[in-house]
């Protein structure tokens, strides 16, 4: 009987070890959870979470920082920006969201709005160099047109769209428009073919319009002194400077 008692009392002596160990583990677990959030919760209590400031106006900013318990600088490089308006900011640092200890400093940058350019003064330039000038004062060339006018030398620019002195937005098209020679100095060139030669020599006579070179060819069917070709060709503008070149069928005496 005695025997049978030391058996049992040998197999119960390491089920009670292991249920100390089992509540010792135990303990152990719940000492260091209860470390690891007594420390998170100290640590995250002096902690804040950075306001977003972007596009917000300057005053708004620094109320939404000293909300959280931080402070906001700003930083002296403030940029142009398209979309966010002057006195907004435009970045920050920390971003938005972050995690950060009450009392630091919030970085901002503030937006210039959209650069201006004022527009420069072309009129007389020609388009080469009125197209210079609008790009070295940051604007481009936009459409381009053709215009009678008496106070200016052709090809130069007579007006402009904005005007000179007009602030635009950096970039902006300025349209050209160009002067043509005066109405009354410019033509356009008829159709000479199948025409008396003759008859249209004498027709540029009394307009001043000088005949350049004139050729004569052999063209069977067709009579002496007839125009074949011409230069320019018909509906090209044609200035009393021009020079106007025809092809005529042979004829016996140029006259």
């Amino acid at each position: 009987m005695s025997r049978i008692k030391k058996l049992r009392s040998a197999s119960a002596h390491p089920a009670r070890w292991l249920a100390w160990l089992a509540y010792a583990g135990l303990l152990a677990g719940v000492f260091v959870a209860a470390g690891y959030f007594s420390f998170s919760f100290f640590v995250r209590s002096g902690v804040t979470a950075v306001p977003d400031l972007g596009g917000v106006s300057q005053a708004e900013a620094e109320a939404q920082v000293r909300d959280q318990g931080l402070t906001l600088e700003w930083d002296e490089r403030a940029r142009y920006d398209e979309s966010v308006p002057e006195g907004h900011v435009v970045r920050q640092e920390p971003r938005a969201g972050s995690l950060v200890k009450r009392g630091a400093a919030v970085k901002a940058v503030v937006s210039l709005g959209q650069e201006v350019a004022i527009v420069p003064d072309v009129s007389e330039r020609a388009l080469q160099a009125a197209q210079v000038t609008l790009a070295a004062a940051g604007l481009a060339l936009g459409r381009v047109a053709s215009v009678f006018g008496s106070s200016s030398r052709p090809g130069t620019v007579v007006t402009q769209d904005p005007p000179a002195g007009t602030n635009v937005s950096r970039g902006s098209d300025v349209d050209l428009y160009l002067n043509l020679e005066d109405r009354e100095n410019l033509f356009l060139m008829p159709d000479l073919v199948y025409r008396s030669y003759s008859d249209v020599r004498r027709y540029f006579d009394r307009r001043a319009i000088r005949l350049g070179s004139v050729k004569f060819e052999s063209y069977e069917g067709i009579s002496p002194g007839i125009i074949l070709r011409q230069h320019p060709l018909p509906g090209h503008p044609l200035r009393r400077s021009d020079v106007v070149s025809l092809v005529v069928t042979q004829v016996d005496a140029e006259g």
